[in-house]
């Protein structure tokens, strides 16, 4: 009777212990441009005549086509076509298939991507801190503003 009671003990704890673990929630993406920054990337979206619309989270956008289906999450993997510039023109970066983890990328892009569907095409224009910050990488000087022109090719 003892080794029975014992033999159902330990399997309930090993029956417990194999639930499935729930997925955590996506978290949302709350990072914001620096107001600090916003003044030097407005003054070049006006002197270059750059129409777009400025994001509450303080970056400028441009839907090209906003795309169809199911809008990325920070969670979605994604696959990208993108160019990335820097203000002088200079091309800094470019792929025409890339797959990423949204959720690892730029905060910029995290912010800026879910704006539009499989198929939708979107130019960011991101100030440093939604960008690499004061630190240099690569080619791309720190305080950077970044321009990107991203088709968004696959949402998984």
């Amino acid at each position: 009777m003892k080794k029975g009671l014992l033999v159902l003990m330990i399997s309930g704890m090993l029956v417990g212990s194999c639930k499935k673990q729930e997925t955590p929630p996506c978290p949302e993406v709350t990072d914001t441009g620096a107001a600090s920054e916003l003044p030097t990337l407005r003054a070049y979206i006006t002197n270059n005549s750059i129409i777009a619309t400025e994001h509450p989270k303080g970056f400028f956008y441009r839907i090209e086509t906003a795309g169809s289906g199911n809008n990325p999450t920070p969670c979605s993997n994604i696959t990208v076509a993108y160019v990335g510039k820097l203000t002088n023109g200079g091309t800094f970066d470019s792929n025409a298939n890339a797959s990423f983890n949204l959720g690892e990328l730029i905060s910029g892009w995290k912010l800026g991507i879910p704006l539009i569907a499989n198929g939708g095409k979107i130019f960011l224009y991101l100030p440093p801190s939604l960008g690499y910050g004061p630190s240099p990488v690569n080619t791309i000087p720190g305080n950077s503003i970044l321009i990107f022109e991203i088709t968004l090719r696959a949402v998984r």
